[in-house]
């Protein structure tokens, strides 16, 4: 999915967070944003994920300016096209991995039988086809990530925003997640835009970008 923002503005309790922020996503494209804590990088990503509005400015993706949509559609447009990756995996507890990863079809309507065969294909394709009917808690956090990436791809996004995924992982696990991350969007054709503050994953990236005094920039 293409992504572009223009003149984009957002500030906090008058402190500017993006300031005149442009930025044209290309479809596949594996970009990384990087930045300290606190810099941005998670509000750009509610930007584009329609999850938060713009000060000034547009969000446009595929030609669609969100902010010209009222709610029901930016849910509809975020359930449909957008998969979400979150540092702390926000899995379902009362679910078990196969049910979590069914969460997104089930919204989207998809039937019994053919969200079956999607979940199989996932849990195979992510090494948790031993996992399906254990719950998080019973996850180490590398499993845990896996079904949370399982979750964000289950419905086909052309979009996957990913905040901070490897944040909470060790380094061994972190750098399985990212390979299994760079492999499964690019197989697909699926759009990827990571924020981060660790310069390892950087190495995924198509293009990496850096959020610097409230301005985007090119980090190499």
């Amino acid at each position: 999915m293409s992504v572009e923002l223009r003149h984009v503005s957002k500030a906090y309790a008058g402190q500017p967070v993006l300031s005149d922020a442009n930025l044209e996503v290309r479809d596949g494209e594996l970009l990384v944003i990087l930045g300290r804590s606190g810099s941005g990088k998670s509000t750009l990503l509610k930007l584009i994920g329609g999850l938060d509005t713009p000060d000034a400015g547009a969000v446009v993706h595929a030609g669609r300016d969100l902010s010209a949509m009222n709610d029901t559609e930016r849910t509809r447009f975020r359930r449909q096209s957008l998969g979400f990756v979150f540092q702390f995996f926000n899995l379902i507890p009362t679910l078990n991995v196969a049910e979590n990863i069914r969460l997104p079809l089930a919204l989207n309507g998809c039937a019994d039988s053919p969200a079956d065969a999607r979940i199989a294909s996932l849990l195979q394709t992510l090494a948790l086809h031993e996992c399906a009917a254990r719950f998080p808690e019973e996850l180490s956090g590398g499993e845990q990530q896996r079904v949370a990436l399982a979750r964000a791809l289950a419905h086909g996004p052309r979009l996957i925003l990913a905040d901070e995924p490897t944040g909470n992982l060790d380094s061994e696990t972190a750098e399985q997640v990212l390979a299994l991350l760079d492999k499964t969007c690019r197989e697909s054709g699926t759009t990827l835009i990571v924020a981060t503050h660790s310069n390892d994953v950087a190495g995924i990236a198509d293009r990496v970008l850096r959020i610097r005094n409230a301005a985007l920039e090119a980090a190499r």
